[in-house]
């Protein structure tokens, strides 16, 4: 993808007030079949590049659990999930994040992130009221920091700069992104995430069969990596909660056993159903994330592949029509992609 050259998008979703529409979000949708690769629907150009941001964060940690994380550090389930976090600051998510740095012995000012308050509103306003003061953890991203600093000790490379591109953990990191999305032969562009790490793009095709391969890790050709990326998947359906939040698309679908999602910044989002052996990834070319449930709504409707309480929660947590400040009704989300 050329810096300057614009995605090939088209209209995704519609916001209609008053029965005119208010605002259109554009964006890209690629479905793949996690069997053979094979683009089965698309909108827009799903060869188009789009960075992965923290969609990639389970695939991430896939090489430290191939080099024995989990055994050396007694890690479980629930600290995978926030390996794969992007986490809210919740009481929840910050005692496993505190549990992740006793048991590895690390200290927190080793990350290479800014002290935050949290993310959600409500914790952030909990933290503040009790005089609570920004630290490191906070960040959303502490969990995949932290799990490289842990692998990074493990194998014994430098624990400085270790969200710099030529360090030995980022360069695996990169490579084992790319092998999972069978992107290896892709031409590379590296960019730099919101946290500080390395970021790759990839076509967005190559992205939904990350996902459909995360969902259905036994179709991947590399066993040790599937078993590595199934303990990551089942972690985060086993724990929801803690890889977003309350509320969160990502971990509502979560709860569904058919689903492993993740969100991703500036409009990346990605999802593997394992029956159907599907990855689906979009991309919302403004970068907002309200239009997320609208279009993810709509998806699934199309291909099935989620149950009918997971729609039921989606329509009750994310509905149709939106209100105003007086409770009434102002406007509708309309999807109007096809394919």
């Amino acid at each position: 993808m050329s810096t300057n050259s614009i995605p090939a998008d088209v209209p995704l979703l519609i916001m209609n007030r008053g029965g005119m529409p208010e605002n259109v979000h554009r964006g890209r949708i690629a479905v793949v079949s996690a069997e053979d690769g094979k683009l089965l629907h698309a909108c827009g150009d799903a060869e188009e590049s789009v960075y992965v941001r923290s969609t990639a964060k389970p695939i991430q940690a896939i090489a430290s659990l191939l080099d024995g994380a989990v055994e050396a550090y007694g890690f479980e389930p629930r600290h995978l999930a926030l390996l794969a976090a992007s986490h809210r600051g919740s009481r929840e998510q910050v005692e496993v994040l505190e549990d992740i740095l006793k048991r590895t012995g690390l200290d927190d000012e080793l990350l290479a992130i800014q002290p935050a308050l949290p993310v959600g509103r409500r914790s952030r306003d909990e933290y503040v009221a009790a005089g609570g003061k920004p630290r490191k953890l906070f960040h959303t991203c502490a969990g995949k920091h932290l799990g490289l600093l842990a692998w990074s000790k493990l194998k014994g490379w430098p624990l400085e700069g270790y969200i710099r591109s030529d360090h030995p953990a980022q360069q695996e990191v990169i490579r084992r992104i790319k092998l999972w999305a069978e992107s290896a032969g892709e031409q590379e562009t590296i960019g730099k995430d919101g946290c500080g790490f390395p970021v790759a793009a990839l076509p967005l095709r190559s992205l939904a069969l990350a996902y459909g391969r995360l969902a259905s890790p036994k179709l991947a050709s590399d066993c040790a990596a599937a078993e590595a990326a199934g303990r990551m998947a089942a972690a985060m359906n086993a724990y929801p909660e803690l890889v977003e939040g309350r509320y969160r698309l990502a971990s509502l679908l979560l709860e569904d056993p058919n689903i492993v999602a993740k969100s991703g910044a500036h409009g990346v989002f990605a999802f593997g159903l394992r029956r159907e052996r599907i990855g689906v990834a979009l991309a919302v070319t403004d970068g907002t994330e309200v239009a997320w449930p609208h279009i993810v709504k709509a998806v699934l409707k199309r291909i099935g592949g989620a149950s009918d309480e997971t729609l039921l929660k989606l329509n009750r947590t994310f509905p149709d029509e939106f209100l105003n400040d007086a409770k009434e009704v102002a406007g509708r989300w309309e999807p109007v992609f096809a394919w």
